[in-house]
């Protein structure tokens, strides 16, 4: 199985797909715990000095740790062993101490890649490969897809019922991306 996520900022959607495309499993996963702030940069750290905003990205971190975990083991549980997971690319050179996160143009990324470096290092931890998909992974997807592009991208709104959105759609195309990294697009 091949998992595709597109996040947001303490939630994600995540679509598996199996042998042809074909999803066999679409949920929203939470990435935090509840109650715990899911933009502590952008958001509920603007007003702390660097080593109260580096304590609850730390604790918010932390919370990400246990509810992505809790989030992938249940994926797994119910769809299977797992080959790969896609996340959207960031910067490989992406700051990260906490002043420099502070400032522009970081501010308004670094919660956003917190969550997705989380989840890259918990697939990691499961034997899973990550591949990362940029922001035309649709078009891409399209394009190797060909004639299927349609039935496979926008088709399961049709069998599974909404919601079959543009996360979902992006979610599963970067999943037929990482497909083709090995030559097993299908």
């Amino acid at each position: 199985m091949r998992v595709g996520v597109a996040h947001h900022l303490g939630w994600a959607v995540v679509v598996t797909a199996g042998a042809g495309h074909r999803v066999v499993d679409r949920r929203r996963i939470e990435l935090v715990e509840p109650g715990v702030p899911t933009a502590p940069i952008h958001h509920e750290g603007a007003h702390l000095d660097d080593a109260g905003a580096a304590a609850l990205v730390a604790r918010v971190r932390a919370s990400a740790v246990r509810a992505g975990a809790a989030a992938l083991d249940d994926l797994a549980a119910a769809v299977g062993p797992v080959v790969s997971l896609s996340l959207r690319a960031w910067s490989p050179d992406f700051p990260t101490d906490i002043a420099t996160l502070r400032r522009v143009p970081y501010e308004a990324r670094a919660d956003s890649v917190m969550y997705r470096q989380v989840l890259d290092d918990l697939a990691r931890d499961r034997g899973w490969e990550v591949h990362l998909y940029d922001a035309d992974a649709e078009r891409r997807a399209a394009d190797l897809l060909g004639d299927r592009a349609d039935e496979v991208l926008r088709g399961p709104r049709a069998v599974l019922g909404p919601p079959w959105a543009k996360d979902h759609r992006t979610a599963l195309a970067a999943t037929v991306l990482a497909g083709s990294v090995r030559g097993t697009a299908g």
